[in-house]
């Protein structure tokens, strides 16, 4: 198995542990990602109340540059893309310009400066649609050496890697994460919230409307040992501000948020280092102290892996 890579801009700082763990996962289960040479933002959701055309060329930039080392290397390769925001921008532009070729056109002759031409040739795959339809749980259970018996887990996918490209769950009872938690050994802890809206940017520019949306999920996600996501800004929300929806509406509500690579990571009983739990911004007691006599089994062959 091998991809091209786009990490994007959040892996590359507030979820570097994201990143992190995403390629250290995908070692472990034998595939190779390749990084798109040169890659930029893909505009995130600033860029399209600056000019539609630019929420369009950037992502579009990207995947040129996928399809030039795609034609360099004479190999085609999917693009696998980790962060749900950059999923969908990668994803819309694939998408529209299939459609409209008046769209193409545009986009080309903005990329005429680089050298540029996007073709659009390659599939736009999220990480979890990879996980879910090319590795499948069977082949991860087959590497768990860390069975997380007794705990639970509340697997949170948010809106944009299923919405409005329902390419590989269903937007509305999302279930792709599901087989995976089942092979690490745990429950999956039963809910309404997988696939609500956390309120995204909301937290910063409405923060009462951003709130009440997390403080929604922490709720419904009493009884879980954790929250699992796959969203560098669902996680934000979750794990930044538990601490201060707690104080306002004078609850408890906190709870540890892991990316889905992270928590896999641990099952296979990869190193610290290579999932970068240090990173996020709460794993709370409760969990440490549960999880270290799992910590505390070495698997087969592997020194100092906890």
């Amino acid at each position: 198995m091998k991809y091209f890579y786009y990490p994007g801009c959040s892996l590359e700082g507030t979820a570097r542990e994201y990143n992190l763990s995403t390629l250290s996962l995908m070692r472990a289960l034998g595939a190779e990602l390749i990084e798109i040479e040169d890659w930029t933002c893909c505009g995130a959701s600033a860029a399209r109340s600056e000019s539609e055309l630019l929420s369009y060329v950037l992502p579009a930039r990207v995947l040129a540059l996928a399809e030039k080392m795609s034609q360099d290397r004479k190999e085609k390769l999917d693009i696998l893309v980790p962060c749900s925001a950059c999923y969908l921008n990668l994803k819309k532009v694939s998408e529209d310009s299939r459609v409209n070729p008046g769209l193409l056109k545009k986009i080309n002759t903005a990329l005429e400066p680089d050298g540029l031409v996007f073709e659009n040739r390659l599939s736009v795959r999220h990480l979890l649609d990879v996980l879910t339809r090319d590795i499948d749980a069977s082949d991860f259970e087959k590497r768990v050496h860390r069975l997380f018996t007794g705990f639970s887990v509340a697997p949170y996918y948010g809106c944009q890697c299923l919405r409005p490209y329902p390419v590989f769950d269903n937007p509305e009872m999302p279930q792709s994460m599901e087989p995976f938690i089942r092979a690490a050994g745990a429950a999956v802890h039963e809910w309404e919230m997988g696939g609500r809206c956390c309120g995204a940017s909301h937290m910063t520019t409405h923060p009462e409307a951003g709130r009440a949306m997390v403080a929604k999920i922490l709720r419904q996600a009493r009884g879980a040992d954790m929250i699992v996501t796959v969203c560098p800004m669902c996680q934000m929300n979750l794990e930044g501000f538990q601490k201060e929806i707690s104080k306002t509406c004078h609850e408890k509500l906190e709870i540890t948020i892991l990316y889905l690579p992270q928590f896999m990571g641990m099952a296979m009983g990869l190193a610290a280092s290579d999932i970068r739990t240090d990173l996020n911004l709460c794993i709370t007691r409760a969990f440490t102290e549960k999880y270290q006599p799992l910590a505390a089994v070495m698997p087969p062959g592997v020194r100092n892996s906890a």
